[in-house]
């Protein structure tokens, strides 16, 4: 039993990776699921595409890798935050589909709740924001929404999960209705510092507690996977929350160092260590990972979109046929036009936190095309990463000073990392292993089965493919920053 299976449940695709002793890539493979948008600014999934995508992918890694499911010895488990499910206790039938974490319907609700003077509240024992992008209004939204669903939660028939819960649920057949502490963490009705449910929240955002699921460390027994989705009973030991287990997977487990990950958002995290640092830029106070009943704690930033930004132009505006193109047509934009995108599809996360504004183009000249496109979009990313740091710098003094590591899939893109490194004035450090998250759960789940070494001996192990240097002049760093910080403020006030 010298191998682990990793599930990679995000937002637009699901993904297993298998790992041998040495926590080197043995097999991989992936399915895409649909995305749909029942109204502007709804983004739903249907949970049976996340569920037989995860069994698929897991079935198929295995059959790549020659592996019989005896030789594995656990299963770690990554995911889309925040994304709501509903369930039948007994039938585990979903009540409505996965109401995903960019999902913005609540929108009113946490107006009002923000107009009654709770935000204080949530933010002391949460850490969070009252945004829609949490889990708490959503479970609110489908009790209120769909026929019985209150009563039934009430009368203790319906059980809540984060994508991590309902899959542990359904590989372990309905034993096991768990998660782990980061993925808690994001709910917006887990105290962070007690650690444990809050029933004055729960009471306050109208969730039974009979509906939430138990909570244990990163690294622990969340039960087992039953013999007949992978041909023999694999123990589940790792999970986290994705941005979490990247953090993990990048080795951040010093104080002071951060990661950010780009895949369709972008989400920064910063070590904080045992203290819960509280914001006074509007970013987020969260667990980073909890392992022996002890909590590290981060500062988050969440930018809504990043690769995304990218598929709007494959996919909205038809100028790209795949990703891969962004990057040579920015290369050729033209250097005298200064086309800036504020991709806020789905309004801005921190540190403006705007659920409302809409995505704006500023700069356009006759000449302006594709390539400017492409370029302002790329460049996007890198504008709001700085957005984050600054607020981190701002909040903690012991913020990172030195290189940004980075992950994900926009991370692949050398000229997006350069001008990343450029506008934040500081190296970009981009791992040997991509898939870091991956590579985060699969390392709980691992030191959990006493095969992988303890974090001292991983954080050994991370490796760098490559490091990006500033080349800008921090006159025009600071100049092209400005000309973003106004688009910025000139969408806000649309």
């Amino acid at each position: 039993m010298s191998h682990v299976l990793a599930f990679d449940q995000g937002t637009t695709s699901s993904r297993a990776i298998l790992f041998d002793d040495k926590m080197r890539v043995v097999a991989s493979a992936q399915r895409e699921f649909r995305q749909h948008y029942p109204a502007s600014g709804w983004v739903e999934h249907d949970p049976e595409d996340i569920w037989s995508t995860v069994l698929e992918t897991g079935r198929e890694t295995l059959a790549k890798a020659g592996i019989v499911p005896s030789g594995i010895a656990a299963i770690g488990i990554t995911n889309q935050r925040e994304t709501t499910l509903v369930w039948d206790r007994e039938t585990g039938q979903p009540v409505h589909r996965a109401i995903v974490w960019q999902d913005r319907r609540t929108a009113e609700h946490c107006r009002q709740l923000k107009a009654q003077g709770h935000e204080a509240l949530v933010r002391s024992r949460t850490g969070l924001l009252l945004d829609p992008y949490f889990s708490a209004t959503k479970i609110a939204w489908v009790l209120d929404n769909i026929d019985a669903a209150r009563s039934r939660a009430v009368a203790g028939q319906l059980l809540f999960g984060t994508v991590d819960t309902y899959l542990i649920w359904k590989l372990t057949n309905g034993r096991v209705h768990a998660t782990d502490a980061t993925n808690a963490a994001r709910t917006m009705l887990y105290d962070i510092h007690r650690g444990s449910w809050d029933a004055e929240i729960c009471a306050l955002m109208g969730v039974p507690m009979s509906m939430l699921p138990r909570v244990h460390d990163s690294a622990a027994e969340f039960g087992v996977a039953d013999a007949r989705h992978f041909g023999a009973p694999i123990a589940i030991r790792g999970v986290a929350g994705d941005q979490q287990a990247a953090t993990v997977g990048q080795a951040c487990f010093t104080p002071g160092m951060m990661k950010s990950t780009y895949g369709t958002g972008c989400f920064a995290l910063l070590n904080t260590g045992e203290t819960a640092v509280s914001s006074s830029n509007r970013l987020l106070t969260t667990i980073a990972y909890q392992l022996g009943g002890k909590p590290t704690y981060a500062l988050e930033g969440s930018i809504f979109v990043a690769g995304a930004v990218v598929q709007w132009l494959r996919d909205g505006l038809g100028i790209i046929a795949d990703a891969a193109e962004s990057q040579t047509l920015a290369e050729g934009a033209d250097p005298g036009q200064d086309v800036v995108i504020v991709p806020a599809f789905t309004g801005l996360g921190a540190p403006y936190w705007n659920a409302e504004c809409r995505g704006a183009v500023y700069g356009l000249s006759r000449n302006s095309g594709p390539a400017e496109f492409a370029r302002a979009a790329l460049e996007s990313t890198g504008f709001q990463t700085r957005d984050l740091l600054e607020a981190m710098r701002a909040d903690w003094s012991g913020a990172a000073t030195g290189a940004l590591r980075v992950d994900g899939g926009m991370s692949a893109s050398d000229w997006a990392m350069q001008f990343l490194s450029d506008i934040i004035g500081a190296p970009v450090d981009r791992p040997t292993v991509l898939e870091t998250t991956a590579l985060g759960a699969a390392w709980l789940a691992g030191s959990q089965a006493g095969i992988f070494p303890d974090a001292a001996g991983f954080a050994e192990n991370w490796s760098r493919e490559r490091q990006f240097q500033p080349g800008m002049s921090e006159r025009d760093r600071d100049a092209r920053y400005t000309r973003w910080k106004r688009a910025v403020a000139a969408t806000l006030t649309v």
